[in-house]
């Protein structure tokens, strides 16, 4: 690898370059975290129910930011979804010098639903640190993830200053937590904007504190609604019960037969893997899970496995009435949400299909079942011999001082798929500044300080070592 100049005096060597961005990263650090703090103080949230101006605010502030950061071409863009815009995403762009590669720098500005107020410890849009985390909602996520991104980009400005040629563009974007519905319109809208060689989307998770992770595999996702109907309307259950069960007790059945007896996803036909290549241990997931004590985990293989490689099916909602709005009744008709994660190499049209035949195929006692598709997303898998994979390996292995683990990551973030397919030949990084216990879209949401601020260096690092030819290994 060759030796990366500065802005004056002699050719810097990389070690060399790495303590001068960390030293950089340092003193600027108690900014970086203020920052922060006046992010996570605007209500930024991408929903019906709550004040879109908040929105517009959240954008503005992001833009701000990147402005100060050194960076003039600034733009709030949005395009509309059915006629109606969708969230206000932040686009700016440092064009590249010639023969440089560039980088699009992903994350998101919009946030969870504080939910209620009585679960949090302090005030959910009041940046609070305590014991070295700071709590607020999108503390983690994902304004830490925004300001990972101009945290880096200022150090490397600070410290290549001329030298420096990568082209940088970063995407911040406005409806993440709402399913980034204009998503993919507005990648084809602005694909010559975005366009770029490395994609680092800063939106997962590191191993634990003190091991960082790039996450080298997402589960897809589909998701949908079964209904079972059973009767014609409601009756009485004193008179009628006993020949006919209710639309409840048999949307039980039906749920049940979506698991065998070990917990393992019972639907024919979807893919599932048992080659993690880590271990997860099974103390260290009831502990981060807040598994209670005598409860037996589901699933067959490894932990890693059950979490990253094989299919995971939830049930998320149920449309029956109450408890306290209960009356002796045999209800007709009883529905239900389901999630299920799909195994790396899944497709979703071939899960969904999957779930529709098992469930029409189990409809219990003869009953009338609905299937009903609702939204899908494809898996996500990486190639960690791809240069720009090295690259972001070897560079949390510099800011951390420990091997990275290359994790794979139980959720979904569905609008990957969309990245590559839009830009086919760019490699995607998927990093991130959450450890398991910064409970990211629950209350007490929290941020490990020491852990944020090794994320900014390491993704210091990776630019500079781009920006040395590193892709090319020139």
């Amino acid at each position: 690898m060759t030796s990366m100049n500065t802005s004056s005096g002699p050719a810097a060597g990389p070690s060399d370059v790495v303590d001068r961005l960390r030293a950089s990263i340092d003193a600027a650090f108690p900014r970086i975290v203020e920052q922060l703090g006046d992010l996570v103080a605007i209500r930024g949230i991408a929903w019906d129910a709550f004040d879109a101006a908040d929105l517009d605010r959240s954008a503005d502030a992001v833009a701000g930011l990147v402005r100060d950061a050194g960076i003039d071409d600034v733009r709030i863009l949005r395009v509309d979804n059915a006629g109606v815009p969708g969230g206000p995403a932040v686009v700016a762009r440092r064009p590249a010098a010639a023969g440089m590669p560039t980088v699009l720098l992903y994350a998101h500005h919009d946030v969870q639903p504080p939910g209620d107020p009585a679960l949090w410890d302090t005030d959910p849009f009041v940046a609070t640190e305590r014991d070295g985390r700071l709590y607020g909602r999108g503390s983690a996520d994902d304004k830490a993830g925004v300001m990972a991104h101009v945290g880096a980009f200022t150090a490397l400005a600070d410290v290549l200053g001329d030298s420096f040629g990568v082209g940088v563009t970063l995407f911040v974007e406005g409806e993440e937590e709402a399913g980034s519905p204009t998503f993919r319109s507005f990648l084809e809208t602005y694909r010559e904007d975005l366009a770029a060689d490395v994609i680092v989307v800063a939106d997962s998770s590191n191993w634990k504190v003190g091991v960082p992770a790039l996450t080298t595999s997402l589960r897809g996702l589909v998701d949908g609604t079964i209904e079972v109907q059973v009767l014609d309307h409601a009756v009485h259950s004193g008179m009628f019960g006993g020949p006919v069960l209710d639309a409840p007790t048999l949307l039980a059945r039906l749920i049940a037969t979506l698991h065998d007896d070990a917990g393992d996803v019972a639907i024919a036909g979807l893919r599932s893997g048992d080659d993690a290549s880590v271990e997860y241990e099974e103390q260290d997931y009831r502990t981060d899970a807040s598994v209670l004590d005598g409860v037996r985990l589901a699933g067959t293989g490894s932990i890693a496995s059950r979490l990253w490689t094989k299919p995971a099916l939830s049930i998320i909602g149920m449309d029956i009435p109450t408890v306290a709005l209960s009356s002796n009744t045999l209800l007709p008709r009883a529905r239900a949400k389901f999630s299920l994660r799909l195994a790396p190499g899944e497709e979703p049209a071939a899960a969904m299909d999957a779930v529709r035949r098992h469930v029409e195929a189990h409809a219990p006692f003869g009953a009338r079942v609905t299937f009903t598709p609702g939204e899908s997303g494809s898996p996500f898998s990486t190639d960690t011999g791809e240069p720009a994979s090295r690259l972001a390996l070897e560079a949390l292995e510099e800011a951390w001082g420990v091997q990275p683990v290359e994790a794979g990551m139980g959720g979904s973030i569905p609008f990957i798929a969309d990245l590559t397919e839009v830009f086919p030949s760019a490699q995607i990084l998927i990093t991130g500044v959450e450890d398991p216990d910064s409970r990211a879209h629950s209350a007490n949401e929290s941020l490990h300080l020491g852990e944020f601020r090794k994320a900014v260096l390491a993704e210091a690092i990776l630019l500079a070592r781009i920006n040395d030819g590193g892709l090319t290994g020139a």
